[in-house]
This record gives C-alpha cells, structure tokens and sequence, in this order.
C-alpha cells in the first residue's frame, strides 16, 4: 500500500467523481489538479473548461493558473471570458463545477464575501467572482474543503452561492438551471445530499475516520446514510499518476 496525504486523498476522490465525456469547469488548486488527474486515469475525454475561455483544454503540463499559455496549445475552442460564461455556462452546458469558499451550511450554501455582519464584517473576503453563476447553472456542483468547524456552519454568514436555501421546497421556488450541490469531500470523508431535503448527509468516511469525528467537527447534528461507507485508499497507480503530475506535491 502506497502512502498518501490527506490533500492527496481529497484530490483522488474528486477525480473518482467526474466521468468521461462529461465538461466539467475547472478552477485552480485542488480542483485543477483532480480533473486533470481524471483525464489521465479514467476519462481521457472529458471536456476540460476553464474560466479564462479555454475549451476543451488538453494540457500538457499542469497549468499554473486559468490563465496558464498552456490551455490553449490544442484546446477545442478558445472565447472571452463573457463568451464562456454567456454560452457555456449560461446555456447549460457544463455538466460538473467545483467551488469553494469560506463557510459551508447544512444545505450546500456558500459564503465567500465576509464572516460575520455584512455591514461590519469581522473579515471581508474576495466575493463571488463567477461563484454565483457556476453554483446557479452548473448540473452538478463539488465542493472541496478541510473538515473543520469555522468552515462548516448551520447557516452561512452571508449567501453568496445558493445551494438548497432551506431546503428543496425552497431551492425549487427559484427554478435555477443548475442541479444544485452535489458532493462535498472533505480530508474526514464524503457528504452528499438527501433526494427529499436536500439535507448534507455523510455517505463515505475515510481510512482511519470515525463517524465520531466527522461530527465533532460539524456543529449541527449530521445526518448519516443508511448505508455508510468507507473510502477505497487510493491505489498506487492514482497517486504515482497524480504525484506525475505535480511533482513538488503542491
């Protein structure tokens, strides 16, 4: 058995999440990595988007930002920014969109504008930038985090990405395009959503993690699938292809 990281591990799951043929709207970091770790492993064609209007990207490098001269050289198409955003994502073509953010809630909501009072803020952070629109028209939205408690919340600070609001009955008032969240993977585990609540709910725990662990690190009571269970480690071709690709494990 090979070892790994927990950012390693984060990584591999994410990558496990996205299919071939699928478009997927890649960001930087961790998220960057695992798609183009999926399109060396398990699906070689899926269509790599990028903020920066970069379609149907192949690089051959990791590319250091959305910016990177490198998603060019043999992507599909190449647009402005608006064209990307307007076509693409706009008209309901990107089948999986990662996000982050600051704080998280029950229901998959994101803030990433400020902790605390919106008009005092304790911290004021960058904003939605395209956040809004990817969590809004995106089929399937993952988010990527540490499993800690100032990140994870009953309710955010201040809504910048709508997951399920409240709940479904309330996420279906708003008829968005998107499917709204669909898996958080966390270095404690994976949380997906309930079908009728729209509810987080831990489906997979980690090597090593205790359910025990999960919620202490939670600060509402979880719900837990009826089937929990644990994640496959990753295997030694995942990390010797991801570790290929980022050699200076960043």
């Amino acid at each position: 058995m090979v070892d790994y990281s927990s950012s390693e591990l984060m990584v591999v799951v994410a990558a496990r999440e996205l299919k071939d043929y699928e478009s997927v709207l890649v960001g930087v970091g961790i998220p960057n990595l695992a798609a183009n770790l999926a399109k060396k492993l398990q699906a070689p064609h899926l269509n790599m988007v990028y903020e920066s209007g970069a379609v149907g990207s192949n690089p051959t490098r990791m590319p250091l930002s959305i910016g990177d001269p490198c998603l060019v050289t043999g992507a599909k198409s190449i647009c402005s920014m608006y064209e990307q955003f307007a076509y693409y994502l706009q008209g309901g073509r990107i089948d999986v969109g990662f996000l982050g953010g600051a704080q998280i809630d029950k229901y998959g909501n994101i803030n990433s504008t400020v902790i605390g009072g919106y008009k005092a803020p304790k911290v004021r952070l960058p904003g939605s930038g395209g956040a809004c629109d990817i969590a809004s028209n995106v089929k399937k939205i993952i988010v990527i985090t540490p499993h800690e408690k100032r990140r994870f919340v009953e309710k955010v600070d201040f809504l910048t990405s709508p997951g399920f609001i409240e709940g479904k009955d309330k996420w279906r008032l708003l008829k968005l395009q998107g499917g709204g969240p669909y898996a958080v993977i966390t270095n404690l585990g994976t949380l997906k959503f309930d079908d009728a609540t729209g509810e987080m709910t831990v489906v997979s725990l980690h090597p090593g993690v205790t359910m025990e662990k999960v919620q202490e690190n939670t600060p509402w009571k979880l719900k837990v699938a009826d089937k929990l269970e644990q994640t496959q480690a990753p295997s030694e071709r995942e990390i010797m292809a991801l570790r290929a690709l980022d050699p200076d494990r960043t």
